[in-house]
């Protein structure tokens, strides 16, 4: 309507009929809110995290994850009766995530998304589709009433054929002591038709797999962990570290939070000696050993066309397979899998290799950037029960909600001026920060 609209004004013999035209046409734009487009548009980028400074920049100017913002912020514009999202928080800060919780939870239309972010579909989410057991089951609650339900549903399931099981054993024994006897026989027929009656449902086969991920340390950390001190990194350009300094104790989960994932994977990097710092420096305590989880792990894999075991071999100490195969299995990695070469490994069989190998480290410091990215829920929750119950020191950054709640109890948020750094939970942190 608008390319129609600037043409038609564009023209130099302007007749009635196209003044008529253009009534309808500005009868039309007006009825599709053409005139508060641009505001919309803005706002909806804006809450979404893209820069002001990028608003009116070609699309093919921007970068990767920026271009996916812009294309989120098209699929919501325009106040659409259905809104269809695969895995819409993916490039998004935590920020942004809240924003597009907030709009997603007011629209009025139909929202179908998939997502691995449990905070965001319990936010979200007022009906739940489970597909498994070659099933689709429709639940109505948010993720947390789902995974609740599912869970006693599987566990009613399992006493009941326990139940069945046992009266069963009971019935056969009886039968089998008494069928011979004359003054018993027709107890021991009647149970037998009672036994007929009784069946035992097949737990049918679930799509689910459930990994194991358990840090150990070898040995206990001192008192002296980490100390930073002015550290600062230009990338690209553009000044992601500014001065920055902090100490970690012992005992700290901290989480670190920037707008630019480039700032967390700076300072990760610099903290593991993969970068150099322009300014500052930095000091491990005597006693400490890091385990890096990398958020770009293709240095581990390309141009690797070794076996997974093979590639985990090169890692390890002790190289028995049955040692390897330990840790694999944990990642569901068994039989044949470990014989799979790592070069044609999904994303998420990477991270689950990139796993196995932090495992075996037994180091009492873990260095965590985005460890959620190409897991499934049952994966995520793994890691997240993992560094829960570790017992060391845990630096990481991640944009998932719970994930950071759950895990973290310091919050380190590094900023264009410097860092805001606080003691306590994710909530604690975000709440003292809305009555600033």
């Amino acid at each position: 309507v608008l390319k129609q609209k600037d043409a038609l004004y564009a023209k130099e013999d302007f007749s009635d009929a196209d003044g008529d035209l253009a009534a309808e046409l500005e009868a039309e734009f007006a009825e599709l809110n053409g005139w508060e487009a641009e505001t919309e548009a803005g706002k909806l980028l804006q809450g979404l995290g893209l820069d002001n400074m990028l608003l009116y920049s070609q699309m093919d100017t921007l970068p990767g994850n920026e271009k996916v913002k812009v294309l989120l912020a098209q699929s919501l514009f325009g106040q659409p009766d259905i809104i269809l999202l695969d895995e819409p928080t993916n490039d998004l800060d935590v920020r942004s995530i809240s924003w597009l919780e907030d709009f997603l939870a007011d629209y009025e239309g139909t929202v179908i998304v998939v997502s691995h972010d449990r905070h965001f579909l319990n936010n979200v989410c007022t009906h739940i589709v489970d597909i498994d057991y070659n099933k689709i089951k429709l639940y109505v609650g948010n993720y947390d009433f789902w995974y609740e339900s599912s869970q006693l549903m599987q566990r009613v399931m399992r006493d009941q054929n326990k139940k069945a099981e046992e009266k069963i054993k009971e019935l056969q024994a009886f039968i089998q002591r008494f069928s011979a006897n004359k003054s018993k026989s027709k107890q021991a027929t009647s149970r037998k038709k009672l036994l007929e009656k009784i069946t035992v449902e097949e737990m049918p086969a679930s799509s689910r797999r459930y990994p194991f991920v358990g840090f150990t340390m070898d040995r206990e950390p001192g008192k002296e962990i980490l100390e930073v001190e002015n550290l600062s990194k230009t990338v690209d350009g553009v000044k992601v570290l500014n001065n920055i300094s902090f100490r970690v104790n012992k005992g700290d989960k901290i989480a670190f939070l920037a707008k630019n994932d480039l700032v967390t994977t700076a300072l990760f990097k610099i903290l593991m000696e993969e970068l150099e710092p322009d300014e500052g420096r930095f000091k491990w305590g005597v006693s400490t050993t890091q385990s890096y989880f990398p958020q770009d792990n293709s240095a581990y894999f390309n141009g690797c066309d070794m076996s997974i075991i093979k590639w985990l071999e090169q890692y390890a100490q002790d190289t028995t397979e049955t040692y390897l195969r330990s840790f694999l299995g944990k990642m569901l990695f068994s039989g044949d899998d470990v014989q799979k070469p790592v070069n044609v490994l999904s994303g998420g069989e990477k991270v689950r290799c990139m796993l196995s190998r932090m495992m075996m480290f037994g180091s009492n410091v873990l260095v965590v950037d985005q460890p959620t990215n190409h897991l499934d829920l049952e994966s995520i929750t793994a890691v997240n029960n993992g560094l829960i119950a570790f017992k060391g020191i845990v630096l990481f950054a991640s944009h998932d909600h719970q994930f950071i709640q759950t895990v973290a109890n310091r919050i380190i948020e590094i900023t264009e001026d410097g860092i805001i750094d606080r003691l306590g939970t994710y909530d604690e942190y975000l709440e003292s920060m809305n009555r600033m």
